[in-house]
């Protein structure tokens, strides 16, 4: 029963770890007017026929807080990769030289970052709620192990446990959030 009761526990602990480490990637694609290579990890490239994330197909590097630069490893790649920034929805306007692609990034406008934060806001929302899920599950095997033979009181440490993971998960994804938010309004 212990260790089925731990099991529970632990199960609770990767969904929640899973919630916060899909809340990170999903902050990392959101812009703060600060260039990161990360922003374009959606971006995908044709590649002899085979759709393939950008990053497997050049380097990517911020030599600037405002620049990224895309060095295809094959120079052919180059108006492919020009054409898959352009249609990715990301707002951005690669400048291709022949050798590299530049990417400026503009500067933010306050609706922008009203709207950024908004997006911030939601992402952290949706993090809980995957929060508040993994902790409703692991209290459902609490009650069927409970039924099983498990001890009231390890019953009750157990659902204290769960909600004391829950209560630090969720500071955690305040934390985040609230990390973010600052980015997107400094200027």
């Amino acid at each position: 029963m212990i260790e089925d009761l731990e099991m529970v526990i632990d199960m609770a602990a990767e969904q929640m770890e899973a919630a916060i480490n899909h809340l990170e990637k999903e902050l990392s694609h959101l812009r703060a007017g600060k260039a990161s290579p990360r922003m374009l990890d959606s971006v995908m490239v044709d590649y002899y026929g085979t759709m393939t994330p950008l990053a497997q197909t050049a380097s990517i590097t911020t030599p600037d807080a405002k620049t990224i630069v895309v060095q295809p490893w094959e120079k052919g790649m180059i108006p492919k990769i020009e054409k898959a920034i352009l249609t990715s929805n990301l707002g951005f306007n690669p400048d291709n030289n022949g050798e590299i692609i530049r990417i400026f990034i503009p500067p933010l406008t306050e609706e922008r970052r009203r709207g950024l934060q908004k997006d911030v806001s939601k992402e952290g929302e949706q993090a809980k709620i995957s929060i508040r899920s993994a902790r409703k599950d692991a209290n459902d095997h609490i009650k069927k192990l409970q039924k099983d033979g498990l001890p009231e009181d390890m019953e009750k440490d157990g659902y204290d446990r769960v909600q004391k993971l829950t209560d630090d998960y969720n500071k955690k994804v305040d934390e985040m959030v609230d990390k973010k938010n600052k980015e997107i309004i400094t200027v």
